[in-house]
């Protein structure tokens, strides 16, 4: 390293951090080419002693090898400051009552199931529960790599058709959930947020979290009263914590709304704020009188409903970036 490297500390642990990818990526790189030669030796092998069983797991591993590739391929698309980093995601209920909260309950279940597949970290900061089940609203932290890349595919309006479990007379209902997705911003990036310009809530928490949480006024609720954004975080047992994790949301919000004021090609982010209801759809899950999800921005489809519910959303997403 050169003399006064370390001058700027945090300029220092970028550069080690980026070096730091970029060496992981070339060892991959070379891990991928090492294995595809190790397979066409094995193959020849497999091939003159008519091995069939040991062609069977060349097969295997050539698709795994394959999956990987494609990955690699797509985060190559993912090429915008944003996308490497964190995000925070949100979900809200929309048209539908109780019916719409247990919908909204069903994507946190196949997000946090995606995010456990692609190995992300996640930490729901807020939760409001339903009147009677679900959730109202629910926002998380999603930490990964290109954790925001990814996610930003989800953002929008999703449908689900089906026979209600809250309907005695088992009617078909059709619920809606949005879902935004924001940037977590870190140290490096400066939000300027004048403390005049906040009104600051405390109360009692309303989720999850034992005796102590429900008895204090830890959470905290913060508006923004130059852009009306209002955030809010309950996970904490401390009131500190919960209030450097919403301003930390706060923060986020600021620069997204920063970011597409600046770049009209983020302009897809606002044009998802509609109404949470018919006609604004970005997916529908259909399971009643038939199965099938489709995406309507890429008329990606399959009729395997139960394993998109499960998490396994990749190929929406795959689609939706490379498009």
């Amino acid at each position: 390293m050169r003399d006064g490297f370390w001058n700027d500390p945090d300029k220092a642990r970028e550069i080690l951090k980026e070096k730091s990818r970029l060496s992981n990526v070339v060892e991959k790189w070379k891990k991928q080419v090492s294995g595809i030669e190790d397979l066409r030796l094995l193959a020849e092998i497999a091939s003159e002693e008519k091995d069939d069983q040991t062609q069977e797991e060349i097969r295997i591993e050539l698709e795994r090898l394959d999956a990987e590739v494609r990955e690699d391929e797509l985060k190559m698309m993912l090429s915008s400051e944003q996308d490497p980093m964190d995000a925070i995601l949100s979900i809200h209920a929309g048209a539908g009552g109780t019916e719409a909260q247990d919908w909204a309950e069903m994507l946190l279940r196949m997000y946090l199931r995606w995010a456990e597949r692609k190995g992300f970290e996640t930490s729901i900061i807020d939760y409001l529960p339903g009147d009677e089940a679900g959730v109202k609203s629910v926002t998380w932290t999603l930490r990964g790599e290109y954790a925001y890349g990814y996610a930003k595919a989800e953002i929008g309006i999703h449908r689900l058709v089906r026979i209600s479990p809250f309907d005695s007379s088992a009617r078909r209902h059709t619920s809606f959930a949005s879902v935004f997705v924001y940037p977590e911003v870190d140290d490096q990036i400066v939000i300027e947020i004048d403390e005049k310009d906040l009104r600051i809530y405390t109360y009692r928490s309303t989720g999850a979290g034992g005796q102590h949480v429900n008895k204090t006024d830890s959470a905290v609720r913060i508006t923004h009263m130059p852009t009306g954004i209002v955030v809010q975080c309950q996970n904490e047992r401390s009131q500190h914590k919960n209030k450097a994790m919403a301003m930390k949301y706060l923060r986020s919000r600021l620069y997204e709304m920063k970011l597409r004021e600046q770049n009209e090609k983020l302009r897809d982010v606002n044009k998802t704020k509609k109404d949470i209801a018919w006609g604004s759809q970005i997916r529908s899950y259909v399971m009643h009188p038939y199965k099938m999800v489709k995406d309507h921005r890429t008329s990606l489809e399959t009729g395997n409903v139960n394993r998109v519910l499960d998490g396994d959303i990749d190929d929406f997403i795959e689609a939706y970036l490379l498009q």
